[in-house]
């Protein structure tokens, strides 16, 4: 079967402090770890060893994974195996970037954020720029709060055209239509993320072919639905993979509601879902509010 896997293990530490995010310069303990480590390996082993599947993977730490090795090792290993057709992990981009070099690029696709006032511009953009003189598939974004518009404006005059900026809503924070408008202009996708989308009862594809999966292997349909329907390691959860409506009012996040069958998001994305790379971006292109 094909099937899309947001893994997230035990990590939890950053080495960034941005305001709006709860695991701001968090500091994980050696035991916590080595247990991501160890979850992290048992996963990839997993992986490896689905040679009948056909799988995507998606890593969501709610840490920074690429500055831990066992990150950049896991993910150059996998995507050099002929049954993955995606390897992609959410990044602030603050590791060094030699390991790219055992990497499949092919494979391999980077989702990465800007955050203003935790690193140099210029050494932010800079990485960019080595990531597209490798070859890597890349989608650059920032927070949609007001401090950040300027940022997104020299990061979108100063990436290379191919490179999608996107822009996340802010949490809890109420967008005029003026200000949808700038952000618009620079990710004509915006409106995706302006309001919450309404889910309750509508189909998705999560809990079918897209699973959320945790350190201890613990399958849920996704992140943000906290049901189980089984274990990864046991195979319990591939009884409980069928089509099912979303059990929430809403769904604001942008990897829930890609998955939404009712929104277009799977031809925008297509080929390139995980990482957050439209197929084409027209200029001037306005989807529906």
């Amino acid at each position: 079967m094909d099937l899309t896997l947001l893994y997230r293990g035990p990590l939890a530490s950053c080495d960034y402090d941005c305001p709006y995010c709860p695991f701001a310069k968090r500091r994980d303990s050696r035991a916590r770890l080595a247990a991501d480590r160890a979850a992290l390996e048992r996963f990839a082993g997993w992986a490896t060893a689905q040679r009948d599947d056909r799988l995507s993977l998606l890593f969501t730490p709610w840490g920074e994974g690429l500055v831990r090795s066992w990150y950049r090792r896991t993910l150059a290993e996998l995507s050099r195996l002929p049954h993955l057709d995606r390897v992609a992990i959410q990044t602030n981009l603050s590791c060094r970037l030699d390991w790219l070099d055992t990497a499949d690029l092919d494979t391999l696709a980077l989702w990465c954020t800007f955050h203003p006032g935790q690193t140099p511009y210029d050494r932010f953009l800079a990485k960019c720029r080595d990531l597209a003189a490798r070859g890597v598939r890349y989608s650059v974004g920032v927070v949609g709060l007001p401090g950040h518009l300027d940022h997104a404006r020299r990061l979108r005059a100063d990436l290379p055209t191919h490179v999608y900026l996107w822009v996340n809503a802010a949490e809890g924070h109420t967008y005029t239509d003026a200000e949808a408008e700038q952000w618009t202009a620079l990710d004509p996708l915006f409106p995706y993320s302006r309001h919450p989308h309404r889910s309750a009862g509508l189909p998705c594809r999560t809990g079918e072919s897209v699973l959320s999966v945790n350190g201890e292997g613990t399958v849920r349909r996704c992140h943000f639905v906290p049901e189980e329907l089984g274990n990864l390691y046991d195979g319990s959860y591939r009884h409980a993979l069928r089509p099912r409506p979303c059990p929430l009012a809403a769904c604001d996040c942008h990897i829930g509601y890609v998955h939404l069958e009712t929104l277009p998001l799977y031809d925008v994305f297509a080929g390139g879902v995980l990482e957050r790379i439209p197929a084409t971006l027209p200029p001037g292109r306005r989807p529906p509010a």
